[in-house]
């Protein structure tokens, strides 16, 4: 697909200023369509917008125009917009009496509630792809629910430099520019640069330098202190479409990525991927992700999802829209779908997050976590993201006797949980359950319950558990001998702090 037909940013202050002015953003949209109307846009769904838009009012007619991608009149649209200069620039199109929009720009809330603006292709936004506008092999998506996902696991410290693999329309680029110094972007797709350079200017953020080319190959041996990319990561047979279909069989060009990062970033900075990797007969997953995991750096990877191979391909079918052609079509292209797994005894693709910290001094002994973890998390997860390395660093140069000799707190909003049956005098078994990051659930015994509940940091541990053993008849040394590596695990997990780090 052309570049040479979409706007030029030159004059976007002047559009922004329309924008704003008409109350064209987030919070201004909610306002206007009202919640049941702004869901339905995610779900692919028009007509309350529409019915909700039928005034005349600035508002209407933007969002008529670059959200729901209708003609408006002439009239209308220059009571709106910088218009002329919309025209020469190529954001809107005139026909006759009426004016239409050439891309989506649908208004976004920064982190901080900065209004910036999202462009991309017509057709690609509202809902996702959905198969709408997206049989043609170069079109740019809009945010979509992966993309909030890896801004939101991405740990936000300021930085000197950061690089944004495969940009897109510009959304990690846009969220590096708030903490970074200097941002690169880069994408395989010339059109996507574009789009990025257009959602930076529309947004009021600083350039970002961009450069065409495949995963690192633009960069060359540059290093950065931060790398984030939503990569097209689907395990497809043949590569369709750009935005999705990575080119390389398999999961290779996921493990590509994570192994070559390693040499790009620079000492302490931290890259974040969404990836899709094959779960493969005779072989752990865990296995599998583990080998990717480059020389030098510390590993946190999350698998949120898996699905087996057939409702990975009807997901990916349904996408590019192959479900409304022939019927004998889409056969055909399932079928393919299903050969490409059987090839390579795929079972199953897990979808997830990986998160890498380089860090040359652990190199010999790196931290590589990697878990399941399909439950509801609290995003944004950067700061959580940031604390689980932390602590690794920390238990990683604690042995068992420093582990006892430190002073504890509990994680803010820790709560205990009691199941049992009703009127027993002893419950079954207890839980402590996380209520911010990643929500997570542990079931401890007595003793575990009992030391969590009195970690003030006033007290070491082995002091804690002296008392715990007096107070339950226990042997005080048998029970500092076994309690460590559970200290170990309410530490790793992040129910409790060392009173230093809390």
């Amino acid at each position: 697909m052309s570049t040479t037909s979409l706007p030029a940013p030159d004059r976007s202050p002047r559009l922004r200023e329309a924008l704003l002015a008409a109350a064209f953003t987030a919070d201004g949209l909610l306002d206007l369509l009202g919640a049941p109307a702004y869901a339905a846009l995610a779900r692919s769904e028009t007509v309350p917008a529409l019915r909700a838009t039928r005034g005349g009012l600035p508002l209407d007619t933007l969002v008529r125009l670059f959200l729901l991608q209708r003609p408006v009149p002439y009239e209308r649209a220059r009571a709106a917009l910088p218009l002329a200069e919309c025209v020469e620039d190529g954001w809107v199109i005139r026909e006759d009496d009426e004016v239409r929009a050439t891309v989506d720009v649908r208004p976004y809330s920064g982190p901080e509630g900065q209004d910036w603006f999202i462009v991309s292709d017509l057709g690609c936004a509202v809902g996702g792809a959905g198969g709408i506008g997206s049989h043609e092999e170069g079109v740019v998506l809009g945010v979509g629910g992966a993309s909030s996902t890896l801004a939101g696991i991405t740990v936000r410290t300021p930085v000197a430099s950061a690089l944004d693999v495969g940009a897109g329309s510009g959304i990690q680029a846009l969220y590096a520019s708030q903490h970074a110094t200097r941002v690169t972007a880069t994408d395989l797709n010339p059109r996507a640069l574009v789009f990025t350079r257009l959602t930076l200017a529309l947004s009021g953020a600083t350039p970002a330098d961009l450069r065409e080319g495949s995963l690192f190959e633009p960069v060359g041996t540059e290093t950065y202190d931060l790398i984030v990319s939503n990569p097209p990561f689907v395990i497809s047979p043949g590569a369709r479409l750009t935005y999705r279909d990575g080119g390389m069989g398999g999961d290779d060009l996921c493990r590509t990525l994570v192994q070559q990062a390693g040499d790009r970033l620079n000492d302490g900075g931290y890259a974040h991927f969404l990836a899709n990797w094959q779960h493969v007969d005779g072989e752990e997953w865990q296995d599998r992700l583990r080998s990717w995991v480059p020389r030098g750096c510390d590993a946190w990877i999350v698998q949120r999802e898996m699905q087996d191979i057939t409702q990975y391909a009807e997901l990916w079918l349904r996408d590019s829209g192959d479900h409304r052609t022939d019927p004998a079509q889409y056969a055909a292209r399932y079928d393919a779908w299903l050969d490409e797994f059987e090839a390579r005894k795929t079972k199953g693709v897990g979808f997830g997050w990986i998160t890498l910290r380089k860090s040359e001094a652990t190199a010999e002994n790196p931290s590589i976590v990697i878990e399941e973890w399909p439950h509801p998390v609290e995003q944004p997860l950067g700061e959580a993201v940031e604390a689980h390395f932390a602590r690794q660093d920390y238990l990683r140069t604690h042995d068992d006797a420093a582990l006892l000799a430190d002073h504890f707190t509990l994680a803010p909003e820790v709560m205990q949980e009691q199941v049992g049956l009703p009127g027993a005098e002893d419950p079954e078994h207890v839980v402590l359950r996380q209520n911010r990051g990643m929500r997570r659930a542990t079931k401890v015994d007595a003793v575990g319950a009992g030391f969590a509940g009195v970690c003030d940091g006033t007290l070491p541990a082995g002091r804690i558990l002296d008392a715990i053993a007096q107070l339950m008849n226990e042997d005080p040394v048998l029970l500092r001998d076994r309690t460590p590596q559970a200290i170990r695990l309410l530490v790793g997990e992040g129910f409790l702090e060392p009173a230093g780090q809390a």
